[in-house]
């Protein structure tokens, strides 16, 4: 079922998105086996990424050679066990996490890439720079840090059946993209669209997406998670 999963995923975003940009799909992996990931790898998935620290520091050295990246919340005092370790943090959500990474990353003597995480929604239980802050945060990193990178943006869309309204957050994310790219900034990843939505959020200017559920299957969430 697994790479049944993966063929028909890869089969879906083949062609990009109607802007021609090739999609990135990026497997979440939060409570998948190092055996599980690895045949995901087998079946075709080149990037997989981690929701938690812990998680990445357990499976890292045992997963089949990929691309890695990092989608969970950051906290700044664990920037040293991911920093340097990935190829791309989705989820920095504030100035002050940027610079933690770019303070380890000096240290190490590396470029981190990083995400900026755009909270477009608005939504109180969701982390991020808030949609109308997100361009002054975007311009900010990028002249004050010099070892951080900013690669594009991230956000997580509410959960909601207003198809209309997803679509309308997408295109507002990707308009906020497209400025930042106009603007002469290396922007190569708009980081939105999960199992639930991704197809939404490629119809409306996705070119990398997170999904779990939709390769892997329901998780088993036992009772501590």
């Amino acid at each position: 079922m697994l790479n049944q999963n993966v063929t028909k995923i890869l089969n879906e975003i083949s062609a990009g998105n109607n802007r021609g940009e090739k999609i990135t799909l990026v497997a979440a992996t939060k409570m998948q086996s190092a055996e599980t990931i690895n045949a995901a790898i087998e079946s075709g998935v080149e990037v997989v990424a981690e929701n938690k620290v812990q998680e990445f520091r357990e499976k890292t050295a045992l997963l089949s050679p990929c691309r890695q990246h990092f989608i969970g919340h950051l906290q700044t005092n664990k920037v040293k066990y991911i920093v340097g370790k990935v190829e791309l943090i989705h989820s920095v959500d504030s100035f002050n996490l940027a610079t933690a990474i770019n303070d380890f990353a000096a240290k190490k003597d590396i470029v981190q890439d990083v995400l900026v995480e755009v909270n477009v929604g608005g939504e109180e239980t969701k982390s991020g720079f808030a949609f109308t802050e997100a361009e002054n945060a975007v311009i900010e990193i990028t002249k004050s840090l010099k070892n951080v990178r900013v690669k594009g943006l991230m956000a997580m869309m509410p959960i909601s059946s207003d198809k209309d309204y997803l679509a309308s957050l997408f295109d507002k994310m990707r308009t906020l993209y497209d400025k930042l790219k106009n603007q002469g900034l290396p922007l190569t990843y708009l980081s939105m669209g999960m199992s639930e939505d991704y197809k939404t959020a490629i119809a409306h200017g996705s070119n990398t997406i997170r999904l779990g559920t939709a390769l892997f299957g329901k998780r088993n969430y036992g009772e501590n998670n």
